[in-house]
């Protein structure tokens, strides 16, 4: 079996994954799944974003108040530029230099909560930070991930990666990365890698159905299948 810190390159290619102990500081404003290139307020794709001057700190929150609003209200079908723009009393150009797009917008609303769940995954409490037992912790990753999915389904629906680069960006390879190593510290054999892909699909499949596509099939059965089958796994 690898050791933790020494997998080679797998079968399709891919190089080495970065070691699993990242610290938070990594992986902030970096949502899962979402490119960080097209994050809300990077600069050029890269690095840091660079730090945000109090009134354009405020009119940022201004805006995205007036979109938590109309979404509560109306739906996140109904948030358009025009009408966040009049929600939020600013004018369309505002937005646009702040978000980039409608889909900036909606990436930037999911940020506060990626981000929490990230934190929590990486330094929070047990059993889905650290200090429990792998299996446990996976478990608890699963459930944690399609509670944020069940509450922020639609707008993690607007604003999801393109095909072209949804496995690629940082946050989920850290996701992966996380997977892969749980699965080895609980013993579990097999192509690891492999392995995790096929878990975190199976939790981000559950995008590609609206609300009430499956009857009966609610997200408490949704997690339990999800602890079934990672108990399954259990050397």
């Amino acid at each position: 079996m690898d050791s933790p810190g020494a997998r080679s390159e797998t079968s399709t290619g891919r190089p080495p994954a970065p070691a699993p102990d990242l610290p938070l500081g990594a992986l902030a404003g970096v949502p899962l799944g979402l490119p960080t290139s097209i994050r809300p307020g990077a600069a050029g794709g890269t690095g840091a974003p660079p730090a945000e001057r109090s009134d354009a700190a405020r009119n940022r929150e201004r805006i995205l108040t007036a979109a938590r609003r109309v979404i509560e209200r109306d739906g996140v079908d109904a948030l358009t530029m025009d009408v966040l723009a009049t929600e939020a009393g600013v004018g369309k150009g505002t937005i646009f230099r702040r978000f980039g797009s409608s889909t900036g917008v909606f990436r930037a609303l999911l940020d506060e909560t990626e981000r929490e769940f990230q934190g929590r995954m990486i330094s929070g409490p047990p059993p889905l930070g650290p200090g429990a037992d792998p299996l446990d912790r996976l478990v608890a990753f699963g459930r944690a991930r399609i509670l944020v999915i069940s509450a922020q389904g639609d707008l993690l629906r607007k604003s999801e990666a393109p095909p072209e680069s949804r496995y690629s960006v940082p946050a989920r390879q850290v996701t992966e990365v996380h997977v892969v190593s749980l699965l080895r510290q609980a013993g579990v054999e097999g192509d690891l890698p492999v392995l995790a892909f096929n878990l975190i699909s199976m939790l981000e499949a559950i995008l590609v159905l609206p609300p009430g596509a499956v009857r009966g099939v609610t997200s408490a059965r949704l997690a339990d299948g999800w602890e079934e089958i990672v108990r399954r796994l259990a050397p």
